[in-house]
Parts: C-alpha cells; sequence; structure tokens
C-alpha cells in the first residue's frame, strides 16, 4: 500500500494571530486521515510513527519516501513550515499543502496551492468535514497519478535532481539511531491517549508519568507541557505544594509573560491561586490575578474571566482595611461575570454546538457566574444541567462543587452586602 505522511502539529494549538484555539487532532482525525484511506493510502502522522531512538531519522525518512505527503500548516505551527520546507527540497512532486481559512499564508508560499478548510476553534463543522474530505480524497489521487511538479524549489531550479537513498542505507541509518538491543518505543499517539485515558478517570500519577516520557520526545511541543502541569499538580505528589511548585517550573518554559495562549495562562493561573492557598503568600494571588486578567482582555476567554471574578472576590475578602479597593475588585468581579455570561451563550449557541466535556465547563461557568451574582437557586438548577452532560469525569463535577462552596463562604465574608440578582451593581 502506498504510504501518506501527514505533516502538522498534533492536540490543541493556539492560532496566535486569531487567538482561536485549533484543536488539530480533529482535522486529522476527520478529514485527513479518513482522506487517505479513501484515496487507496496508508496514512501516518508523526505522533503515529513506531521508532526506537532518535524520532528525527523516521520522520526525515518519512519526508524522502513518503507517496504523498500532506502539509496542514494550520496557527503558523513552525515545525510544519519547516518539515514542508525539508520535503519540497527532497521531493519535485506529491505534496498537498492544507490550512484553515484564516491563516494569512507568508510570502514564501503564496505560490503553492494550498487547500482550505473552515475550522471553527474546537471543532469543524460537518459539512465542511464532508467536503474537504473529499476534495482532499481527490487531490491525492491527482497528485499520485500525475506526479506534476508541486515544489517551489524544484520549480525555479529546473536542472535539479532529487536525492534518493539506497535501502541498505536507510537501514543503517534506522539502526544507527536506535541504542543496541532497543525495542520500539510506544508511539506518541498511544501514550498521548493512555495519558487522557488517565486523566479521565483522575489517575493523574500514570498521566503524569506518561507524559513525561512523551516530553522528552517532543521537549518544545506547548500541548504536551500544558497537560504534563495539569497532571503535575493535580498528582499531588511528594506532596500538595511540592506538585504545584513543580507544575509551575514547568509553565514557566512556556514564558507566561509573553504567551498569549489562554489554556497556558489559564494553568499559570490556576497553579498559584492554589500556591495562594497552600502558603498564603500574596504574590501568588497577584500572578493569579494577572494570568487571569490576561487571558480575559487578550483572548477574551470565558474561563479565564470567571477565574478573575472569584479571585477578585478573594481579594475583595482580604481588603477589610482598604473599603474602596475591595468594594471597586467586587463591583469589577460582578461586571466580568456579566461579560463570562454573555460569551458562555455565545459559544452555546454556536455551530458546531460544543459537546461532553467542553459543554459541562461552559454550563458549570455559567452556573458559577449565577452563583457570584447573588442568584443561588438558579446556580443549583444550572449546575444539575451541567452535571447531566454525557462524558462528564467525576472529578470534573468534585473540582466544580468545590469551587461553588468556596465562592458563597468567600461571599459571606465580604466587606459588601450581598446583592441580589436583578440589582444593578
Amino acid at each position: 500500500m502506498p504510504k501518506c505522511f501527514v505533516v502538522m502539529g498534533f492536540g490543541k494549538k493556539t492560532d496566535y494571530p486569531t487567538g482561536r484555539v485549533l484543536d488539530l487532532d480533529k482535522s486529522y482525525r476527520y478529514i485527513i486521515k479518513p482522506a487517505a484511506e479513501a484515496a487507496g493510502y496508508e496514512c501516518v502522522r508523526a505522533d503515529e510513527i513506531q521508532h526506537a531512538g532518535n524520532i528525527n531519522v523516521p520522520m526525515y525518512q518519512q519526508l524522502l519516501n513518503a507517496d504523498v505527503v500532506i502539509a496542514d500548516v494550520s496557527t503558523y505551527n513552525p515545525n510544519a513550515f519547516y518539515e514542508l520546507g525539508v520535503r519540497h527540497a527532497l521531493k519535485p512532486y506529491t505534496t498537498i499543502t492544507i490550512a484553515e481559512d484564516k491563516l494569512v499564508f507568508p510570502f514564501d508560499v503564496g505560490q503553492i496551492a494550498i487547500r482550505t478548510y473552515r475550522h471553527m476553534g474546537e471543532g469543524i463543522d460537518f459539512g465542511e468535514v464532508e467536503r474537504m474530505r473529499s476534495e482532499l480524497e481527490k487531490a491525492i489521487r491527482i497528485v499520485g497519478e500525475q506526479a506534476a511538479c508541486d515544489s517551489p524549489v524544484y520549480t525555479f531550479l529546473r536542472d535539479l535532481r532529487p536525492p534518493a537513498l539506497a535501502k541498505a542505507e536507510v537501514e543503517r541509518a534506522l539502526a544507527a539511531s536506535a541504542p543496541a538491543d532497543s525495542a520500539p518505543q510506544p508511539t506518541i499517539r498511544t501514550l498521548m491517549d493512555q495519558a487522557d485515558a488517565a486523566i479521565d478517570k483522575s489517575d493523574f500519577i500514570t498521566a503524569k508519568s506518561l507524559l513525561a516520557i512523551v516530553r522528552t520526545m517532543m521537549p518544545m511541543d506547548s500541548y504536551v507541557a500544558q497537560r504534563l502541569a495539569l497532571a503535575t499538580y493535580k498528582s499531588k505528589l511528594p506532596n500538595p505544594e511540592a506538585a504545584l511548585n513543580e507544575a509551575a517550573v514547568i509553565l514557566e518554559t512556556l514564558a507566561p509573560a509573553t504567551s498569549t495562549d489562554t489554556e497556558t495562562l489559564g494553568l499559570y493561573g490556576a497553579v498559584h491561586k492554589l500556591l495562594w492557598d497552600a502558603t498564603g503568600v500574596p504574590a501568588h494571588l497577584d500572578r493569579a490575578i494577572w494570568a487571569h486578567e490576561k487571558g480575559l482582555y487578550v483572548k477574551n476567554d470565558y474561563y479565564n474571566g470567571i477565574n478573575l471574578a472569584f479571585l477578585l472576590n478573594v481579594r475583595s475578602a482580604l481588603s477589610g482595611s482598604e473599603p474602596a479597593e475591595a468594594i471597586a475588585d467586587f463591583v469589577t468581579a460582578r461586571r466580568i461575570r456579566r461579560r463570562v455570561l454573555a460569551l458562555c451563550q455565545t459559544l452555546l449557541d454556536a455551530t458546531p454546538v460544543p459537546q461532553g466535556p467542553d459543554r459541562y465547563w461552559i454550563k458549570a461557568t455559567i452556573a458559577e457566574a449565577h452563583a457570584g451574582v447573588g442568584d443561588d437557586t438558579r446556580a443549583k438548577e444550572l449546575l444539575e444541567d451541567a452535571k447531566a452532560q454525557p462524558g462528564v469525569a467525576s472529578w470534573m463535577i468534585r473540582s466544580t462543587e468545590e469551587r461553588l462552596e468556596k465562592l458563597r463562604e468567600i461571599l459571606t465574608k465580604s466587606p459588601m452586602p450581598r446583592i441580589g440578582p436583578s440589582s444593578g451593581a
């Protein structure tokens, strides 16, 4: 069976020019892999390669020898652009470039035929999946049959001849990259799937171990670092405070001070909020507020917004000697919750409709926003509705219930009076 190698990121990645978070695994699973298989190709992405030793060796082998390469350069992924360039240098034909339709293409790829599809962020509309999958299947069949030049390198350097490696040379390179008597490692995709399953079961110790292995294989990948930080602080080993400090160190490698990635900022804020709970050190509360505030205002992110409102209430309750500061934080928190309610409703009205854990967190956030403005009855109704969503892990519900309990306790200690939901604070 002919081979199709796919060049792209994996997991959820931030498209920095637009601030959207794109689930690239859905692009691969719903569009690219089915299209390649329908065209008669065995399809593999870098995280699915079985290998021993340095993963770069089989990756470069695929770039040279694959019958077709599909490069999805969505989110301005530098690795994908680099690997696309390598393929164009190695092979004059059978390379297909695709991207989601909001990508503004750099000048140097302006002459390349790039097929676009519409990505909704966390998901892709079913009709768009069907359209792009059909278009891509046809493109794979055509490039496989015609072998027409699609590389700008060979277009402009007409006398260039593509390199080739003898089979024996490839085998020697693969053998040299692997330690003696080493067996192939599990693929990155296998390890990530196992880690995600462990997180769903609240087995954060296993998830941390698996993600630590993946990070040695992909040390620069932000998604892996984010998942590792989450599993690390939730593992609470060797003790909760040490786990939080370890997670904070992992997140520092993602440069939160300059990052506009809402997942990085949200995790950074969550870790420092928990460090504040554990230590009472004011610097941790300040960092948590800063991170969530940045995540809300830079990307209009509801998760960071609801956490910012919560922390402003925390600071308000601590500002008894500064009544003006306490009032300012209290009123700002209410205003932010109203903004969060609007953001969440927009997400629920979007197409495609959020499902599973994504839908749960949106609905749970709406419940918390109502609790924060004094409508406890409505908050309880909304939380029951959120808990009824399919695919909700027990730790998610437990986390929400603990959060609401803490919020109600903080509001009772606030120097401001409880204001009912119909009041105009």
